[in-house]
This record gives C-alpha cells, structure tokens and sequence, in this order.
C-alpha cells in the first residue's frame, strides 16, 4: 500500500537542491543538449571528469588549463582557457551554475601509466593557479568573465585507494593530499572570502555496511580504507582548524543506504565542531549497472532525491548528465539523443523546487517515497519503488487539479490520480 497524507498548512524547511548533475551533456563542442537540464531546472552541474579520458585535453582540468607547471603563474599567456570558456559560458546561458572540481580527470588506465595525478611538486604554486582560474571566471582576469561560480573542490577521490600504484586519482599519500588541501584551501579562502572552497570528493561509505558492497577482500579493504582517510582527513582539518566550506562525498548504493550514510556524514562533522559545514553527495547514481532505458531507473532516482530531502543532505549531484555510451551516461539514449525515462526524475523533484516551501507529508508504506511543497500551488511527488503495484491512497486538502507519471506505458504523461501505483513508478500530483 501507499498511503500518503500531506498537510499543507504546517512547512518544515526549504525544498534543497538534490536534482543537480555531474558534467553537462558535451558533444564534442556541441552544446545544443543542455537545454534539457535547463528544462528540468538544475541548479548546480558539477565538471568532473568534463570531455572524457584527461579531461579531453582540453576542459576544465588544471593540467589543461595551465600546460606547463614552470610558466609564470601571473601571466595571462601561461593560461589556456579557451574551451573551458565555451563551456562554462553554454553552462550560464542554460542556468546551470558550475561547481568546479580543481584537479584532474580520472585515469582508468593509471596501473599501466599514471600521467597527471601525482601531487603537484609546489602546493603554493599550484595554489596560486587555482587563483588566477577563479579570477578568469569571477572576477573578469584575463579577458574573463564576472560569472556566479559559488563552489571550488579541491581534488576528487583521493582516497581512491591506499596503495599509491593502484590509485587512478592520486599517486600519493594521503598525508600529502592534506597538505595540499591545507595549503590550497588557507591561500584561497582569505584571496576569495565570499566563495566556499571543500573536498575531498570521498569514494564513499560502503564499510558502513553490514553487508559489504562487494565480498573480494582486496575491494572490502578498499572501502575500510575510505574510512580511513575520513578519519584521518577530519582529525587534520580539526587539528588545523583548516577551511571546510563544504564536504562532498559520493555513492552508488540503494536508497536506504544513502539515507545512513547522509546520516553519518553530518554527525562526524558536527562531532568535531563543523556545525557549518555543507555536506554534499556529488556524485550518485542508484542503478550503475542496469535498467537505464528503463522506468525503474527514474523510480529508483528520484526515491533517492525524496529520502535525501528529508535527511541533513544539503545537495545532491546525478552522476552523470554525460552524452554518450557507458556504465554511467544514463540520461540520455547515446543513438538518438532523446532523454531517457530517468530523465523525468529531475522534472518531477524540479517541481518541488519551483515552490520552494516543504509542506509535511506522512507516508505509510515499503519502498515508497513522497514529499510535497507549496506556494500559491501545491505539488506531491509519490514514489513506488516496489517491481509491483501498490495500492495508492493520497489526502492531501486540496483539489487535485492534474497529474504526471512516469512508469512501464508513460514518460511524463498526463494522467488521473491512479488507484493502483503502479510498479516503478514516479507520479507528481498538482493541486490549487
């Protein structure tokens, strides 16, 4: 069953941005694709991994940028910022403000050859050069622009794995990324005071687990380790009292795990006195090796942006928006281009966000999510996550005036308030 009531009258906070994504959908140097974001209303597109293996050669990474470490880090011509450009600009016509990983891309085939993720050999330097790009990009520098980018990570994932010849995102230890987060974050935060500066991107939770994610011991290590760093990365920020704006952190595990991971997150944080610090999940996707063209793909997503908006979650970013073909491109279908199922997701949370204001909703049921918001209107997105159909009562104490769904028939339909919910489905119920 699927009983949901929703009082409209009582609010309990703001609705959060949990629809946001990782990379926009690039082609080449077509941009012609992001509207579709635009059209759902993302906020936020996290460029990680931006234009493919080492960032294309040509996007976003600090070794595409600045192409030679020894060049002068004040002259502008040391500087190659010309795609990032065109990126970044197609990202603010279409409404989505960057949120800008300082690093580089990850290097899959890095236990063959590993290229650009040692530790820079000058932290102050390599610092500094973070500087110069967020002047091109805020504050005009360079023939730049006077662009909203609110949020500067520093690195991705260095914890990826403890063994420093088997890591594809830092071929160093993970004493040497505190250094460079202290180093980076101190410098940057007192050049740049109004903007918010974090990391580390963390792998993730998964030894949190009872059951671990995998049963290879040498992968159950790996996740212990995560833990680890976590540990040992909060013992140094406390111990400095370094910058922590914000700290990211990524998962590709079902809904309920998220929820205890979220959960954990903040407490760790608050345990150590970073009350303020924004805790993000900026890069997620709950069904990595599945049903992608499929509505249970779009069920299972937008259950996670529901559970996460009632957790202390600040924001939460799909992994990835990405066009084209691959374990993580789900969006969109890489033949045609047309969204996929899971696409209406987003459309379904972005009609929370639109109203801003969470009105309270009680839920009976397993494996069903809701919530709702409201302002001159009122909007309930309903959730089944169950492979069956549930039973669906909703009072909600206002008319009903329409309704959308995604599930097996539908993508985004027009529909009457079901009294059947049907299996893996995603309905939003508007009302006066």
């Amino acid at each position: 069953m699927a009983n949901v009531t929703v009082d409209f009258n009582t609010s309990v906070g703001k609705i959060k941005p949990m629809h946001a994504g990782g990379q926009p959908p690039l082609r080449g140097t077509n941009f012609e694709l992001f509207h579709y974001l635009r059209d759902v209303g993302m906020p936020y597109s996290r460029l990680h991994d931006t234009g493919g293996a080492y960032g294309g050669n040509r996007w976003v990474d600090i070794p595409n940028i600045f192409r030679d470490f020894d060049a002068d880090v004040n002259d502008p011509a040391s500087y190659d910022f010309t795609f990032t450009d065109m990126l970044i600009t197609a990202m603010v016509e279409n409404g989505l403000e960057p949120v800008y990983r300082l690093g580089v891309t990850i290097e899959n085939d890095a236990y063959i050859k590993a290229y650009r993720i040692f530790p820079p050999k000058d932290n102050l330097k390599w610092a500094q050069i973070c500087e110069h790009i967020i002047r091109h990009y805020t504050e005009g520098w360079a023939d730049g622009f006077h662009y909203t980018i609110t949020y500067w990570e520093i690195w991705n994932e260095p914890d990826n794995w403890e063994d420093p010849m088997v890591n594809s995102m830092w071929r160093g230890t993970k004493e040497q990324y505190f250094e460079l987060y202290r180093v980076a974050t101190t410098y940057l935060k007192e050049k740049f005071p109004h903007l918010k500066f974090g990391g580390y991107a963390s792998c993730g939770f998964y030894a949190l687990k009872e059951d671990k994610i995998v049963t290879n011991s040498a992968a159950s290590d790996r996740a212990e380790y995560f833990i680890e760093f976590f540990d040992a990365f909060l013992e140094y920020v406390q111990k400095h009292q370094l910058v922590l704006d914000f700290f990211s952190w990524h998962s590709y595990d079902p809904i309920e795990n998220n929820r205890k991971y979220a959960y954990y997150v903040r407490e760790r944080l608050d345990a150590i006195g970073y009350t303020h610090t924004e805790t993000t999940c900026n890069e997620w996707n709950p069904d990595v090796w599945g049903s992608y063209a499929k509505p249970r793909h779009a069920a299972l997503t937008a259950g996670m942006m529901l559970m996460w908006q009632d957790t202390p979650l600040d924001s939460a970013m799909f992994y990835d928006c990405g066009f084209g073909s691959g374990n993580y491109r789900s969006l969109f279908n890489p033949i045609t281009t047309e969204p996929f199922p899971v696409y209406y997701a987003f459309a379904a949370f972005n009609e929370l966000y639109k109203r801003q204001t969470q009105a309270a909703v009680t839920v009976e049921g397993e494996n069903v999510y809701a919530v709702a918001a409201a302002d001159d209107t009122g909007c309930v997105v309903i959730v089944n996550t169950n492979e069956h159909p549930v039973p669906l009562t909703l009072d909600c104490g206002r008319p009903i005036i329409g309704a959308k769904i995604v599930d097996e028939a539908r993508s985004w339909m027009d529909c009457e308030l079901p009294r059947l919910l049907p299996a893996s489905s995603v309905l939003c119920v508007f009302t006066a």
